[in-house]
């Protein structure tokens, strides 16, 4: 990698995600677990109030400040972070991540209070039905991972579309608060600047069996997980390797529009 030393960050922020309810809704799904360069990761709870959980809202809030900090800092997040190619072939949209975000977000304001995911979807609010996917479309990561669904099943075991939807709003939240202060892998390119804190999307089922569970509950461990591994990556030199993943030229463009996650070579 170049312009980038190992270890290439400070903290490691691993996010267990969930598009359950609404963005201030309290869930118990959403989990936060921090570690730095001498510590392994703990969990974080959320700032005192008369909620016991995180919401979405709050993380989105509490990352911004962490970010805008002078602590190199990687976070992984477990949603898609971008939709397959021929989402932006069939709304003919531009292939432009910033402009697909914005895009989205006016047709599905998930970001909005009160608003569930499920209200879009059935036409309460929004316009999701011109922005909608066919489950069988499937990003190239996805493909490459094997098990990972696409961002568009939703309603089975282990989908990840609900929080994808969820999420992506939020995405854009960063985008907007943080600017060029983050890098957004693999979108803002593959190489990270030195002195540049990331946000990558993670899959924590290909880490989770890596680390013991101990106490945890699957929510827990999957951010545990993800924290633990970038952190052991980065030090111990392999995360280089995991930011330039084996791909053609073609496989590259295409992934800078679909996203790719993190730890998949």
């Amino acid at each position: 990698m170049s312009g980038i030393s190992i270890p290439a960050f400070y903290r490691y922020i691993g996010i267990d995600y969930s598009g359950a309810q609404t963005p201030t809704s309290s869930l118990k799904g959403l989990r936060v677990y921090m570690a730095d360069r001498r510590s392994p990761p703990i969990e974080l709870q959320p700032p005192p109030s008369p909620r016991k959980y995180w919401t979405r809202r709050g993380i989105a809030e509490w990352l911004v400040e962490r970010l805008s900090e002078d602590r190199l800092t990687i976070v992984g997040i477990d949603h898609g972070f971008s939709f397959p190619r021929p989402y932006f072939e069939t709304h003919c949209l531009p292939h432009d991540w910033p402009a697909f975000l914005d895009d989205f977000q006016l047709h599905w304001p998930t970001d909005a209070d009160h608003t569930y995911v499920d209200s879009v979807r059935d036409g309460t609010c929004g316009n999701g039905a011109a922005r909608s996917g066919n489950p069988r479309w499937r990003r190239l990561t996805e493909v490459r991972a094997g098990a990972a669904k696409s961002v568009f099943h939703f309603d089975v075991q282990g989908s990840v579309a609900k929080s994808t939807h969820a999420g992506l709003p939020w995405l854009r939240y960063f985008h907007q608060h943080l600017g060029s202060r983050i890098h957004f892998w693999p979108f803002d390119g593959w190489d990270i600047p030195s002195g540049r804190s990331m946000i990558a999307e993670v899959y924590p089922a290909m880490w989770s069996r890596s680390f013991a569970r101990e106490e945890r509950s699957g929510d827990q461990h999957d951010a545990y997980s993800v924290a633990a591994w970038m952190r052991r990556s980065d030090l111990d030199g392999t995360l280089a390797g995991f930011l330039d993943p084996s791909l053609t030229p073609t496989e590259r463009t295409v992934a800078q529009i679909e996203g790719w996650i993190l730890g998949i070579k």
